[in-house]
């Protein structure tokens, strides 16, 4: 594993323990040259997925690029990060036993959609606002209302 401080190749494994119930392996990791210390995650990876944009465009799956939005829309919400790892390792799961090695974008986004509703109401309408391409404050409104009636039925 090449150090991400300084590039050396010359790293050590310090610890490795479970994490993720058990879906990962996190190792902490020292570089040999630069002293520096860093964690890496180890996940197992049922295959390769290639995510289909709105636009056609097609691009590898990115599980850390679905964690960063995430972790954006919980900003300051008494949500723990275990919590977001496991929402986001169930949404991973999910797409792999899907046994399709293309997934639209929109189906991702949904999941993450309705990860986030049983997690966080706040985040849930921060996230929707960005994914949905909230315009102005009506967006918003309007949305909440919708939710407010699939809740009641």
């Amino acid at each position: 594993m090449r150090c991400p401080f300084c590039s050396s190749e010359d790293t050590q494994v310090k610890d490795s323990r479970s994490a993720e119930d058990g879906n990962a392996i996190r190792r902490r990791r020292q570089c040999n040259s630069c002293g520096a210390r860093y964690t890496t995650f180890e996940r197992v990876q049922l295959r390769e997925l290639t995510v289909v944009k709105k636009s056609g465009r097609r691009t590898p799956f990115d599980r850390e690029k679905m964690l960063r939005s995430v972790t954006i829309a919980m900003q300051k919400r008494p949500v723990t990060a275990d919590q977001v790892e496991q929402m986001i390792s169930g949404i991973v799961r999910r797409l792999e036993s899907l046994g399709e090695l293309e997934v639209a974008s929109d189906k991702i986004g949904q999941m993450l959609m309705d990860g986030l509703a049983g997690l966080d109401s706040v985040a849930y309408v921060r996230y929707a606002s960005v994914y949905k391409d909230f315009k102005e404050t009506k967006d918003f409104e309007a949305f909440i209302d919708d939710e407010k009636l699939d809740s009641a039925e």
